[in-house]
């Protein structure tokens, strides 16, 4: 048998009305990569942060290498060879990566002051030794998202990490960049490293797993060999149901051109004469890699950048914006790539987040309040419409899984009834109950007349969902399919590769 290195036993975990995790048991084997999977809310970041110091556990107990330790602190669960790269990157953008990667380790020299030299010196050597493709002396700010999960990495390694948990690693990376980081998983795996890997996209947790572990509602499903489980069985366990129609399609009426692009062009070149037509009903996708031109093209469509050529039309007028506000006015809307930062506020409750795209609706007549009765029916509205899960209308977005999160601003647009709904990347970094849900929403979007424009990286979704594809690559259109019966996931690819 493996060597076990870590257990977990029965741990639980509780918050004021919540109980994350109900006695949820897991075990490590050395050198092994082991997924961890459940739907957003099933309690995989709860038993994450109790791993690595961020929450005491309530009950339970946690063994390393057989002897039960207390892990109450980061800094506790780092003594201990643990390390979490959470996915939310936390790194000092404006200081070099080994001012990062040696932060509160820094070596001092005979004088007393920092010995720069030697931080530098042992830095190269670990960037050498995983093959990173950057310098100790390249501020963080200039790397790729892939460079900087190698850069996490790298200092879990300076800390002698045994165990290392990385949650969503690829969620906002390239393929090409994908293929690093797991040539690196598996370079650390050969060293006798443990990894946790947290992922939604299933096509990496059979291609980088060893093992899996499935949690729903803060319990233990199943831990099962990759080897010996199917995608469909692993979905079943994730969700409790089989998703027999994942990608919803009913027969969409599709009308007149609602939107209308002619070289549309940005004048710092990273879109260069892209045209395309959005008709009445409709959803049309816009695959390619990450920095080939598609959010850039669509801030471009909601206002965010002003377009230095080319011609927008809505429904047949010309329309040039200057900013996001004469986007929504004319019937346009952005659910952006970042929800985190571009589409809520955070620190706010649910209500504030999915009323705020109407709050006029709500002022009252003599502008000396808020209408608290009005916004309270449209804010339930939507929570029961999108099936979002919260524990009451005050509870902060902050606290909410990624699915619900999205699903909160995607109803604060559906709050405001616009008519062209540009969606990037929808389900990026949610779980596949979440997205089917998402989907069924865009068909019934559709079906009412909404037109949708998607930008995605998941080919599956963006073949399965559209009615046209266009394809970018290097800020330009390099392939448009007009007919669903002409889609190629293999061709699409090549195309957004350039080695069509």
């Amino acid at each position: 048998m493996e060597e076990i290195i870590l257990r977990m036993k029965d741990i639980t975990k509780s918050f004021p009305g919540v109980k994350a995790l109900k006695g949820v048991s897991m075990e490590l084997r050395k050198g092994e990569v082991h997924a961890l999977l459940g739907e957003n809310g099933a309690g995989k970041s709860t038993l994450i942060k109790c791993l690595g110091g961020i929450y005491p556990i309530d009950s339970g107990s946690i063994e390393l290498d057989g002897r039960k330790v207390d892990i109450r602190t980061p800094g506790e669960s780092m003594k201990l060879g643990i390390s979490v790269i959470h996915q939310e990157l936390v790194l000092a953008e404006q200081l070099t990566v080994a001012d990062n990667i040696f932060m509160g380790m820094e070596p001092a020299n005979r004088a007393g002051f920092i010995d720069k030299k030697k931080i530098f010196g042992e830095c190269e050597e670990i960037l050498q030794s995983l093959n990173a493709g950057f310098h100790a002396y390249n501020r963080v700010f200039t790397l790729s998202t892939a460079q900087k999960q190698m850069l996490e990495i790298a200092k879990a390694i300076n800390k002698q990490v045994r165990i290392l948990v990385m949650d969503e690693p690829t969620a906002s990376v390239s393929q090409k960049e994908v293929d690093k980081i797991f040539d690196l998983v598996r370079r650390l795996k050969s060293r006798g490293i443990t990894i946790v890997y947290i992922s939604h996209r299933m096509d990496e947790i059979f291609q980088i797993a060893d093992r899996i572990t499935v949690l729903r509602d803060g319990s233990n499903v199943a831990t099962a060999e990759a080897e010996s489980i199917t995608q469909d069985e692993l979905v079943h366990m994730m969700v409790g149901y089989d998703l027999e129609q994942y990608f919803a399609r009913s027969s969409r009426k599709i009308g007149e051109v609602v939107m209308k692009g002619e070289g549309l062009t940005r004048s710092d070149g990273k879109v260069k004469d892209a045209s395309f037509e959005l008709r009445k009903g409709e959803i049309i996708g816009f695959a390619g890699l990450v920095g080939s031109g598609r959010t850039e093209l669509v801030e471009m469509l909601s206002g965010i950048v002003p377009p230095g050529a080319g011609k927008l039309e809505l429904s047949g007028r010309k329309v040039f914006f200057k900013n996001p506000r004469q986007a929504l006015d004319a019937g346009i809307c952005l659910v952006p790539e970042d929800r985190k930062h571009e589409g809520l506020i955070l620190r706010n409750n649910v209500r504030f987040n999915l009323s705020i795209g109407i709050l006029p609706h709500f002022i009252r007549w003599n502008y000396l309040g808020v209408n608290r009765r009005k916004e309270e029916e449209i804010a339930q509205k939507y929570i029961d419409k999108l099936a979002i899960k919260v524990s009451g209308q005050q509870q902060l977005a902050i606290n909410l899984s990624g699915g619900n999160q999205q699903k909160i601003v995607l109803g604060k647009w559906l709050a405001a009834s616009k008519d062209i709904i540009i969606l990037d990347e929808p389900t990026r970094g949610i779980d596949v109950g979440a997205k089917a849900e998402i989907y069924a929403l865009m068909d019934e979007l559709t079906n009412q007349g909404k037109s949708i424009i998607m930008v995605s990286s998941e080919l599956p979704e963006v073949i399965n969902m559209s009615d046209q594809i266009y394809v970018m690559r290097e800020g330009s259109i390099c392939k448009v399919y007009r007919d669903r019966s002409s889609f190629d996931q293999q061709e699409i690819l090549r195309y957004m590769l350039g080695l069509q």
